[in-house]
């Protein structure tokens, strides 16, 4: 489904849905509907592209959270564990690879090395495979441990865990992690659209958590740019999307709770 998805929001995509239309209006010149389609596909991709647009979207899914402040942390045992996005892994001709993280993935263990000086953490848990079994790339969870340690945080304090491709599978195998360390409280960092489902995936596994949003870093953008079209405003529906599509699959599984 995620891979649909990407693709519906994607160039190739676009330029599909299109060419279907036009090969539709060559084959039937005389009809309404061919013309009248590829005006509405133009027009609905030409708004979702727009980033003003996608944030309007987006606010159901963050209403009710905030940037975590001291006072929202209780006292004991803490744990800090960041959700993975993504990464990339660049190979030289002898063989040398350098890994980093997607935005997402940088916007997340920016605010956990925040969250980090703020209230500090008996352990941090890095988590995150890859989609894939046989991804080249080296998995989100290793990748996102190097940066929390460019960043500040002691290499002793992260634990990685690099088996789950899915949120629900990180809510699982984060929640054994959790108990081997005695954790009693853990501050869940992940990207703000991304905080509902997250949370509800956690509570279904049975781990309460504190909610640690990253902050927006395309909210950085020149107001002009966001209200252009543009493919970073295209990539932000398309996550906004699949949070929507996730927390329908999610609760249709059992895999959420409120």
């Amino acid at each position: 489904m995620s891979g649909l998805l990407a693709y519906a929001f994607s160039l190739p995509g676009i330029t599909s849905l299109l060419a279907v239309g036009a090969l539709w209006w060559c084959v039937r010149p005389r009809s309404l509907v061919a013309p009248r389609l590829l005006l509405t596909i133009a027009v609905l991709y030409l708004a979702l592209s727009i980033f003003e647009v996608s944030f309007q979207l987006e606010r159901p899914l963050v209403w009710g959270y905030r940037p975590l402040s001291a006072a929202d942390v209780p006292p004991g045992r803490r744990a800090i564990v960041v959700l993975g996005s993504g990464s990339f892994t660049t190979r030289s001709w002898d063989g040398g690879t350098f890994t980093s993280v997607d935005l997402g993935a940088a916007e997340r263990v920016l605010e956990a090395a925040r969250i980090y000086r703020l209230v500090g953490a008996d352990a941090v848990i890095s988590s995150g495979g890859s989609l894939r079994r046989d991804d080249p790339d080296e998995p989100t969870g290793l990748a996102m441990r190097n940066a929390l340690v460019d960043l500040g945080i002691p290499a002793s304090r992260i634990l990685v865990e690099t088996d789950s491709r899915t949120t629900h599978e990180e809510s699982v195998i984060v929640r054994s992690m959790l108990k081997t360390i005695g954790a009693e409280q853990t501050i869940l960092v992940t990207s703000a659209r991304h905080m509902r489902r997250s949370v509800g995936a956690f509570k279904a596994s049975g781990v309460e958590v504190i909610p640690a949003i990253a902050r927006n870093s395309i909210l950085d953008q020149p107001w002009p740019d966001r209200w252009l079209p543009r493919d970073i405003g295209l990539w932000e529906t398309r996550e906004i999307a699949h949070e929507y599509l996730g927390l329908v699959g999610y609760f249709a599984r059992g895999w959420y709770r409120r």
